[in-house]
């Protein structure tokens, strides 16, 4: 039962079965609601290529190529962090593996709030 895995309101539910989105928690380019940014330097990731330079700093290495995917992983760890190759198609719970898988250097906020400080 591999995926991603969202718990919520006292249910879990894989990632994948998310109903059609409304457009909140994208992290693409026209996306409103939330956003992922790197905590240490405050920077807003905007791009694939902010991200993947964020993740490199910390060990993480891109992994087998998928035409859908891409896909980090740590040669010390078992994690494997996905996300959709189009940057547009980051919703939410991609942020959250992110966060999750990298404690303390990323973080889920609302746009505006972090458009705002940076």
């Amino acid at each position: 039962m591999s995926g991603v895995w969202v718990f919520e309101d006292g249910m879990v539910r894989r990632a994948d079965s998310d109903p059609p989105s409304n457009g909140r928690g994208r992290g693409g380019a026209g996306g409103g609601g939330k956003v992922l940014v790197h905590v240490p330097s405050g920077e807003v990731v905007s791009s694939y290529e902010v991200l993947e330079r964020r993740l490199r700093e910390l060990g993480w290495e891109p992994y087998l190529y998928d035409p859908c995917l891409l896909q980090f992983h740590q040669r010390s760890t078992v994690h494997l962090i996905s996300v959709p190759r189009d940057f547009a198609r980051l919703k939410l719970v991609h942020m959250y593996d992110v966060v999750v898988k990298t404690r303390n250097v990323f973080e889920v906020r609302d746009a505006a709030a972090a458009r705002a400080s940076s």
